[in-house]
């Protein structure tokens, strides 16, 4: 990236800090939630609750992180989400009670919801086209890291100690700190701007610090797709106008789930179990998974401006097809060992490098500048019922249909996923959000969708 996109490399990184917390928020429980249990005597379901909270709030935050995101601007509800990890963070360490525990890790669940909506949309609007990718990406690779220092920092604070699982928490205060000072250096996105307030001159000296050059053209081509948005009938966000980017929205935050992503990061330890693996190797898993989620996501970072979402989807897709095809195959041959293991480790590289790297690039990226905040908080909203949806139920349908049938049945997903990416899915790369929104109004679309 050259001299003059520097401060926008600077933009995208502290904004993408919400993704680090984000990440981490949603591991660090993991370290601290047996001695939760025993500290306040938890029941089976009381335990259960405390555990899915963050996700509860979670769903809810990216319902409704949109409605922010349009009336208050991207950068003031980032600001207010930063504000919401901190309070979460201290909170969760200094409960008094379970209830105030459960208030405030729900309130880590709202900051993680909204902000999976608003940091990767702000960093889309920000972007040159040409790195536009790899900047979006950036968030998805910040959640990565932030599970992966989240499962360090618990380990190094250890679990003996007595009140560790406080200091588990509360360590998180010192990210989302410096995710709110960050905050208070990035200008308010161009086309918010222009879009929601009309504020052209407060447009034009932000897209000039992004690009000089470009910046007059720029600011022509936001202000031509809003004047055509204006004067044409305005509909409302679920009407016919704007039904093929819902679609793909709904479709791809479907596909990222049915994956069995989350199923098998939450329960790699019972996975491994079922094939006859040893506690220890249960406990390597985790920390292998994390691994190699990290370096597949770097990978597909680096790619994805330069082969485009579609190559990386088509590679993924097929990938999974057959490393999910052979965990199913391991479980109705019988035949474990050491197979299985790398299967799902090949799984992860996959899913990081494609569907990982992808999804928040994509799903930022095919809304017009009009409702581009309801399209991201549908599409967060999408991926975030079905990871609790398929977190929630993958115990009792693995012990109602065996490992074999579960896999299978991930498997034959990702086989309709790739159908999806041949026949429906845009290649959005190198092209300025106001040419994508031209060339969806334009085509009605689908057949080679919008072309290279």
């Amino acid at each position: 990236m050259n001299m003059k996109n520097q401060k926008v490399l600077l933009w995208s990184v502290a904004v993408a800090l919400g993704g680090f917390l984000f990440g981490f928020d949603t591991a660090v429980i993991s370290g601290a939630e047996k001695t939760i249990q025993q500290v306040w005597q938890l029941t089976a379901f009381e335990h259960g609750l405390t555990v899915s909270i963050a996700l509860i709030g979670t769903v809810i935050g990216a319902m409704f992180g949109g409605i922010p995101s349009d009336k208050l601007g991207r950068r003031k509800t980032l600001f207010w989400i930063a504000v919401l990890y901190l309070i979460s963070a201290l909170g969760s360490a200094l409960a008094f009670d379970w209830y105030s525990f459960l208030a405030f890790r729900f309130l880590g669940g709202l900051g993680v919801g909204a902000s999976s909506v608003t940091a990767p949309m702000y960093i889309s609007e920000i972007s040159p086209a040409k790195n536009r990718g790899k900047l979006v990406a950036l968030f998805q690779f910040n959640i990565v890291f932030g599970i992966l220092i989240a499962y360090f920092s618990n380990y190094i604070i250890g679990s003996g100690a007595n009140g560790a699982w406080r200091w588990m928490l509360g360590i998180e205060s010192v990210p989302a700190l410096a995710f709110l000072i960050s905050l208070l250096f990035v200008p308010e996105s161009p086309r918010w701007l222009i879009v929601k307030k009309g504020m052209v001159d407060g447009a034009r000296k932000t897209l000039k610090i992004i690009d000089e050059d470009t910046a007059d053209e720029q600011l022509q081509a936001i202000l031509d797709c809003h004047h055509r948005d204006l004067h044409s009938k305005e509909e409302k966000f679920f009407s016919r106008k704007y039904s093929f980017p819902i679609m793909l929205a709904v479709l791809f935050a479907t596909f990222n789930q049915v994956s069995g992503i989350n199923a098998i990061i939450y329960y790699a330890p019972r996975i491994f179990e079922m094939t006859g693996l040893g506690t220890d190797s249960a406990l390597l898993s985790t920390a292998g998974i994390g691994a190699v989620n990290f370096i597949f996501t770097l990978i597909g970072l680096n790619l994805i401006d330069r082969y485009g979402r579609k190559k990386l989807m088509y590679v993924g897709s097929v990938g999974l097809i057959i490393t999910l095809g052979l965990v199913a195959h391991a479980f109705y041959t019988k035949t474990f060992g050491i197979a299985v293991p790398i299967y799902l480790f090949a799984f992860i590289a996959f899913f990081a490098f494609s569907q990982g790297a992808v999804i928040w690039v994509f799903i930022s990226e095919i809304f017009p500048n009009q409702v581009r905040a309801h399209g991201q908080s549908l599409g967060s909203f999408t991926h975030w019922f079905f990871a609790a949806l398929i977190a929630f139920t993958f115990p009792y349908i693995a012990d109602t249909l065996g490992g074999a049938n579960t896999f299978l049945i991930f498997s034959f997903m990702m086989v309709l996923q790739l159908l999806f990416v041949w026949k429906l899915m845009p290649e959005t790369k190198g092209k300025s959000l106001e040419q994508l929104e031209e060339g969806f109004a334009e085509e009605k679309i689908p057949a080679g969708v919008i072309a290279e």
